[in-house]
């Protein structure tokens, strides 16, 4: 029988852990000639989902758990169940049953077709916001057009598949800033992608507001492209040259036309524009700056405390 481990990263998800134990094992009732793990990685949270995951472990032994020393983040935690997953294909997906386990069968059958890669591709119902639907939208674009990968429209989730070979090649990667939708995307490898639709929470509220959102964004953008670098460059000179001819031809104007330069007004908006223009690029050549200082330091992207499994 072949394998199929599980990842899910839990932080504050103790009314979800059960449920979607139960939703998964009822797939796995139908699927007879596939063996199945969970390996729940609870990424520091400060309810009580370590004590139900220690319950389900006891009570089931296809559950296993990660217990992180302190919160590291999504992307980390879904590296650590990959790290410490062996079956023939690992699944990751999110632990608040916005993922629908019922896709899995779908996902495992493109898996056998030949498929190293089966991410998927989320559709929001009308529920959600537009301004949510346009935001998703909006970054798969920017991120697309600003670096080396090409996200496919709502296909940024981390709900995919992944045959043992290509989780292989994941463990090999040991970025400061982990950005696993990009990196996929990166490795190649024979992909094919799912729709679904994404579900509401069963439980608990989401910790992903619009800060982390924007932070994210950046984090994919830098990840893999120079790109931003370059279009400061580009604007540096785009608006010196701007700021050469177009002053240039006022004061010739004013000296043709025997005009007072009284140049207060001017000289301030000048000196406003070009400082925040300024600082705009210096901001995007400290962010580079940063993750370099990041890199250096090799620190690893998370601590495991405690887990219940070799």
């Amino acid at each position: 029988m072949k394998k199929i481990s599980i990842v899910i990263p839990a932080y504050n998800e103790e009314g979800n852990v059960a449920m979607i134990h139960q939703k998964i094992k009822e797939v796995f009732e139908g699927l007879s000639n596939y063996d199945f793990e969970i390996i729940f990685v609870n990424d520091g949270s400060r309810d009580n989902t370590q004590q139900k995951l220690e319950q389900l472990s006891q009570e089931f032994s296809e559950v296993k758990f990660i217990e992180f020393s302190r919160n590291f983040g999504h992307q980390p935690a879904v590296k650590a169940g990959m790290d410490n997953a062996y079956g023939n294909a690992v699944i990751s997906m999110d632990g608040d049953l916005q993922h629908p386990p019922e896709l899995i069968p779908d996902m495992i059958k493109k898996w056998e077709e030949g498929n190293d890669i089966v991410f998927t591709i989320r559709t929001y119902p009308k529920e959600i916001s537009l301004f949510k639907r346009k935001t998703s939208d909006f970054f798969y674009k920017l991120l697309s057009s600003l670096s080396d990968v090409n996200l496919t429209k709502g296909g940024g989730s981390d709900f995919r598949l992944m045959d043992a070979n290509a989780v292989e090649v994941m463990r090999g990667f040991n970025e400061d800033d982990l950005f696993l939708r990009g990196l996929t995307s990166w490795m190649g490898f024979k992909q094919t992608g799912i729709e679904f639709t994404a579900c509401e929470r069963l439980s608990g509220e989401s910790s992903y507001n619009l800060k982390k959102m924007i932070t994210f964004a950046f984090t994919g953008i830098t990840a893999f492209s120079v790109k931003p670098l370059s279009i400061a460059a580009y604007l540096g000179f785009i608006f010196s040259a701007f700021s050469v001819v177009g002053y240039g031809l006022y004061v010739l104007y004013a000296f043709i036309a025997k005009t007072e330069i009284s140049g207060w007004a001017s000289l301030i908006m000048t000196i406003v524009f070009f400082g925040g223009l300024q600082l705009i690029i210096l901001g995007i050549i400290g962010i580079y700056l940063g993750k370099i200082f990041k890199e250096v330091k090799q620190r690893p992207n998370y601590i495991i405390k405690n887990k219940n499994f070799q």
